[in-house]
């Protein structure tokens, strides 16, 4: 009666032809999408559109190598694009607080860093050997001499007067004094004070006299030493232009085509000779005789900060940022503490992730970029302004930690984040300006189409692994063991799992097994798996054993009634398993409804909560279509701690009540999932392998005797890729697999008897299955009503 409801040996699992199986040649530049052809056409076309606004969000679930695989296609992509310019930091001499950005050519930063350096070096060997030589020694004495002619001469003409009126001028280095004269000597101190009252007021008028004809002759004086200072100096710009002009002249022509150098190099002449006079002076080299020092504060000076220098050959940059804090991306400014003082230069810009992808491609994790402060919103302004510019964001926020404000940098770069469903879904809702910068949606697959092309890629990506991991070559058996496990990770006949990562993983771990062997072939995958499933399998494997000991109460063998065998699984960290999970329902007269206990102790999520309110539709509309529905029964999940969710156990849920309603047994060596409708259609549900396996585990731990089986939906087969000891105890007859549509198939299966169909007046076959819901459904709505009649006729009394 049930036969023809078990499923095929050959359904199991995927059935595929070792020898049908592609070796392809390995070419290096393989760069298709692995089964994404929807998200490869969107990258194309994000990267074809040059258009601002046109960036891209490449959305998907971890571990399905997005990021591996978008680099790998972008790379060939960025080789045959140009290079982007260069970009460096050189002071502003007129404001040093506000550096000025130079463009250079791709790969011209290192080389104009070389001859600047060059340029300190020539410039030290220079000065002050410049300002030693004798030509400009003469024409400094001559200088000297010019203004010593007109003082000396202002000088006699105040001696020829102080001779007249008897007194002496002495000259002390720029000291003049006046002393008396007595008999052609000059007084001293002690004799000036033997003189008369007379005499001594004499001397008092003269010296007078004589300071003020001083004063008025050295009038100029002040002209003649600016006029010394000016031709002084004048001289040393002369000398200096002399000696740098071959210098910049080298410079000027090796950059006459870049515009930003040639206006540095002006400046930067221009500013040199203050320089030279502070610190390369022959006075002033004396203070500072190390040339190590002298060519470390020229540096700091001078020397350009290159902050990206692409080289033109490798094409358009690709950046991955892992960690995009904001200064990782935007750039920072770092300090150095100069007596207790935090001080700092052009010199110590750093280069953010989108300096260095300027020009090209930054990839960034979306969920990264929400998680660090104040890094989104900077990110939309960089690229709706199309500049990058280096500030210190917590400056607002009261800790004013900037002293430079460096100029800004054109942004020209096409950002691709990758994320999750619910990270892109947000990012909508939450934010107006999300569809704005990133218009184009690379939406990854979480499984990919069992095709000729998909297996062909497949199996490419496979062999190019191990080459490229140096793992040792796959054979086709243990390629074609990869593609089960692929789909059965897919949980899909006719799909492989877009989680490549789990199948690359695999290829490593099955290398590290291999002993003395020359290649790796399906004993070894299968081993690697084998050994994953061991490492965490703790739980599942202690449920088991309490189950074997009787801990946990689940029957494997005879009948009960209102109880079943129910299929669940369990995820832990990163593994899942199944486990059976006994269900028991009680009935009883009243009209309270259906009861989840799960539901009562908060234990039961929404989605399960929903499962067992269908069950008061599936009633109604089969059994209670000629009087109403009144029952109360109480449902739950035994030894069940924890929460639990989805409505995968409605299907055993609604067998375990109609059992209990009607007293008829259910075979305890049945195991079912399974969920339904308000019109008892069964419906698929997830994880039916590791379901399946969980309790055949029990059941061959306890042992097979060819009347254990599960129950799934029909609509599940499909998703079949049960582990080969399941296939192999199938297939001897000693386990089965039944796969039903409808809620009548199941019950005939758990009962052992006919369900029974209803006519055309709504009746079921006498003895039928449903014919006894009917009947016992009715006998409680009459008990109900004779309830309320003699409630009613005792308020009434």
């Amino acid at each position: 009666m049930t036969e023809h409801l078990k499923v095929p040996v050959g359904s199991l699992k995927l059935e595929f032809d070792i020898d049908s199986l592609p070796i392809p040649e390995i070419s290096r530049k393989h760069n298709a999408l692995l089964g994404q052809a929807r998200a490869q056409a969107a990258l194309e076309f994000g990267v074809c559109m040059q258009t601002p606004g046109y960036n891209i969000f490449v959305m998907g679930e971890p571990g399905t190598g997005r990021l591996s695989m978008i680099t790998n296609y972008l790379s060939h992509i960025a080789e045959a694009q140009d290079a982007p310019p260069s970009y460096a930091y050189v002071d502003n001499f007129s404001n040093a607080r506000e550096p000025i950005s130079i463009q250079l050519s791709a790969g011209q930063g290192q080389k104009f860093t070389k001859d600047i350096e060059q340029l300190i070096e020539n410039l030290l060997a220079t000065f002050p050997a410049a300002f030693e030589s004798p030509s400009y020694q003469q024409k400094k004495s001559a200088l000297e001499r010019s203004f010593n002619q007109l003082y000396n001469a202002a000088i006699d003409l105040v001696d020829k007067k102080a001779e007249a009126l008897n007194v002496a001028l002495y000259r002390d280095s720029d000291t003049i004094t006046f002393l008396p004269i007595r008999d052609n000597k000059a007084l001293a101190e002690d004799q000036f004070t033997l003189l008369s009252q007379s005499e001594r007021e004499a001397f008092h008028k003269h010296t007078e006299e004589l300071e003020a004809y001083l004063g008025s002759v050295l009038l100029e004086l002040p002209k003649w030493r600016r006029i010394l200072v000016e031709e002084t100096k004048q001289l040393n710009i002369d000398t200096v232009s002399l000696a740098i002009d071959p210098l910049f002249d080298e410079l000027n022509a090796s950059y006459q085509n870049t515009d930003d150098i040639i206006s540095y190099l002006a400046e930067l002449k221009v500013d040199l000779f203050d320089s030279i006079s502070d610190f390369l002076m022959p006075s002033r080299a004396q203070e500072i005789k190390d040339k190590v020092t002298k060519r470390l504060i020229l540096t700091e000076q001078y020397m350009p900060n290159v902050l990206v220098d692409g080289k033109s050959e490798k094409g358009a940059p690709i950046i991955y940022d892992p960690h995009p804090t904001y200064q990782n991306l935007f750039g920072r400014i770092e300090y150095m503490s100069d007596q207790g003082a935090l001080i700092t230069t052009y010199r110590r810009i750093c280069a953010g992730s989108l300096h260095r992808a300027n020009g090209g491609y930054l990839i960034l994790d979306a969920e990264k970029i929400l998680t660090y402060p104040l890094v989104w919103e900077s990110l939309k302004r960089a690229l709706k302004a199309g500049r990058i510019e280096i500030e210190s964001p917590y400056s607002e926020w009261g800790v004013n930690t900037i002293t430079l404000k460096p100029e800004v940098i054109p942004l020209n770069v096409k950002v691709i984040l990758v994320g999750p469903r619910d990270i892109y879904y947000l990012l909508e809702d939450m934010d107006s300006e999300f569809n704005e910068m990133f218009r184009v949606l690379a939406d990854f697959d979480n499984h990919i189409k069992l095709t000729a092309d998909s297996i062909q890629d497949f199996v490419t990506l496979m062999i190019k692994q191990a080459s490229d991991s140096g793992a040792l070559p796959l054979t086709k058996a243990a390629i074609v063991r990869l593609i089960e496990h692929s789909c059965r990770l897919s949980e899909n006949q006719h799909r492989l799992s877009a989680r490549i990562n789990d199948s690359l993983e695999i290829i490593g771990e099955a290398n590290m097994l291999c002993s003395g062997c020359t290649e790796i072939d399906k004993a070894q995958i299968e081993l690697a798996l084998s050994a994953k499933e061991f490492r965490s399998g703790r739980i599942a494997e202690e449920i088991l054993e309490e189950m074997i000991e009787g801990t946990i109460l689940i029957d494997t063998t005879g009948e009960s009634i209102g109880k079943i065998n129910g299929l669940t699984v369990m995820e832990v960290g990163g593994s899942s398993f199944g486990a059976p999970a006994r269900i028991t329902t009680t009935v009883y007269p009243g009209s309270r409804g259906i009861v989840d206990v799960e539901r009562e102790a908060e234990l039961g999520q929404s989605i399960h909560s929903k499962g067992v309110m269908i069950l008061t539709g599936y009633l109604g509309n089969c059994y209670a279509q000629q009087f109403p529905l009144a029952i109360s029964a109480s449902i739950t999940l035994e030894q069940s701690y924890g929460y639990i969710d989805g409505d995968s156990a409605s299907l055993a849920e609604l067998c375990c009540l109609i059992s209990a309603l009607t007293r008829i047994p259910l075979k305890q060596s049945f195991a079912i999932t399974g969920s339904i409708n308000q019109y008892g259609e069964v419906q698929a549900i997830g994880g039916v392998n590791e379901k399946i396996e969980g309790f055949f585990k029990l059941c061959k731990a306890r042992g097979l005797n060819g009347q254990h089986g599960a129950i799934i939906p029909v609509s599940n087969k499909r998703n079949l890729m049960l582990k080969q000891e399941v296939i192999d105890a199938v297939d001897a007859g000693l386990f089965s697999i039944y796969a039903v549509s409808n809620v009548d198939e199941t019950l005939e299966l758990l009962m052992g008897q006919v369900a029974g169909c209803m006519d055309k007046e709504g009746n079921y076959p006498e003895q039928s299955i449903n014919f006894k819901v009917v009947s016992r459904l009715k006998e409680i709505s009459e008990m109900d009503d004779d309830e309320e009649e003699e409630h009613s006729k005792s308020e009434n009394n």
